[in-house]
């Protein structure tokens, strides 16, 4: 990621992170761009000037320049705006860190088209974490992995993913919650953070979400759209292009870090996450949370669906190449399917010569005897095969 920033910031006045918080947006801007000043508008005093006096804050802090936590500051951006049309050909010259929580700031970032690239960062992929740790993401240590989650400080400083994410919701309820929806009762906002957690991997039923917590299917639909923006959760949609008649509508909904989940479902060790009733689907998330960082650290846009109809047969992901699909099947255990009553439905669909692979996601790297069944077979590390591309990091 630092080689992409930095590839972006030579190509745009301004680069913008976005992601949730503690995902190491500001400590990525900082190693990308190290001869920028550094401003964070967490702090009440930095935000107000950068809101109520721009063009005093913009004198106080030139670029080049990193603007930490800018959702605080939304009115700032037309300040911004002014100061990048005065001189639009030198180029990396603000880089912005934040949320696109707030209906302002996205209003904001509208007005900066053609100024400003904005990259999504999430917490740590299983690659990073190999390169990082000198670890495998296998056996015992991939499980280790997905109980502790992707968050840096986790791994930089040992904390207890107890402890760190008690705290991360903490935050999240109290500064971005109750600041955008107004929610008086924090803890109805915890009851719904479980449920959903306890739903990762499952097709969206607001209606049954709206019915277990006693609220308005309107409430939950709000609740989730401000979990989607600020990148906790990603809504999965079916794949259509007129195949079948009978395809399943509704999206999936996943958690974009696994640490989180186990955390919200009260699995505490790799034991019980092993025998817990939710490893299928916490498995399958972080499939899917690293094909989309896959995705997002070769500078692409996400671009993933799945695949269910009315008989039940399915693919986990499904993946558009032209006229072509890679599609693709979490399997958690060692020993192949004999077949993939989704790959089969799709293949007599779109025709044989239209999938272009067949990939089972598994635990374990190089089980290549399953490959004999006509799969190919990656571990979650390289879901895509295209990791050795980002070695340049």
């Amino acid at each position: 990621m630092v080689a992409l920033v930095r590839s972006v910031a030579a190509t745009r006045p301004a680069l913008f992170v976005a992601g949730p918080r503690q995902s190491g947006k500001s400590t990525l801007l900082r190693m990308a761009l190290p001869d920028h000043l550094y401003v964070t508008l967490d702090r009440p005093a930095n935000a107000e000037l950068a809101e109520e006096a721009g063009e005093e804050f913009l004198r106080r802090y030139p670029p080049p320049v990193i603007i930490d936590e800018v959702q605080y500051a939304p009115t700032f951006f037309r300040h911004l705006k002014a100061e990048i049309d005065e001189n639009r050909t030198t180029f990396g010259r603000f880089a912005l860190t934040g949320s696109q929580v707030f209906p302002l700031f996205e209003k904001a970032t509208e007005s900066l088209a053609g100024r400003i690239s904005i990259l999504n960062l999430n917490s740590f992929s299983l690659h990073e974490m190999e390169t990082g740790l000198g670890k495998t993401a296998e056996g015992d240590q991939l499980m280790e992995w997905m109980l502790l989650g992707g968050y840096p400080e986790i791994h930089a400083f040992g904390i207890s993913p107890d402890r760190f994410y008690a705290e991360y919701v903490n935050t999240l309820l109290d500064r971005d919650v109750r600041h955008v929806l107004n929610v008086r009762n924090v803890r109805d906002f915890d009851r719904f953070l479980r449920l959903l957690a306890s739903r990762t991997g499952q097709l969206l039923d607001i209606t049954s979400l709206a019915s277990d917590l006693g609220m308005s299917p309107n409430t939950v639909k709000s609740w989730l759209s401000v979990l989607a923006a600020t990148g906790l959760i990603r809504f999965l949609e079916p794949f259509y292009r007129n195949y079948g008649k009978r395809i399943v509508k509704s999206p999936k909904l996943y958690f974009m870090d696994t640490g989180l989940v186990c955390y919200l479902t009260g699995i505490r060790t790799v034991r019980e996450l092993r025998d817990s009733v939710f490893i299928g689907a916490i498995f399958e998330t972080l499939a899917l949370g690293q094909l989309v960082r896959s995705f997002i650290h070769m500078g692409e846009t996400p671009d993933i669906y799945f695949y269910r109809d009315h008989s039940g047969r399915e693919v986990d992901f499904l993946i558009p190449r032209g006229e072509k699909l890679e599609l693709f099947e979490c399997k958690l255990a060692e020993e192949a399917p004999s077949q993939v009553p989704g790959f089969k439905a799709l293949e007599a669909i779109a025709g044989p010569e239209n999938i272009a692979s067949k990939v089972l996601l598994t635990p374990v790297r190089g089980a290549r005897h399953l490959e004999s069944r006509g799969f190919t077979v990656r571990g979650l590390v390289d879901p895509r095969g295209n990791y050795p591309a980002m070695a340049a990091e």
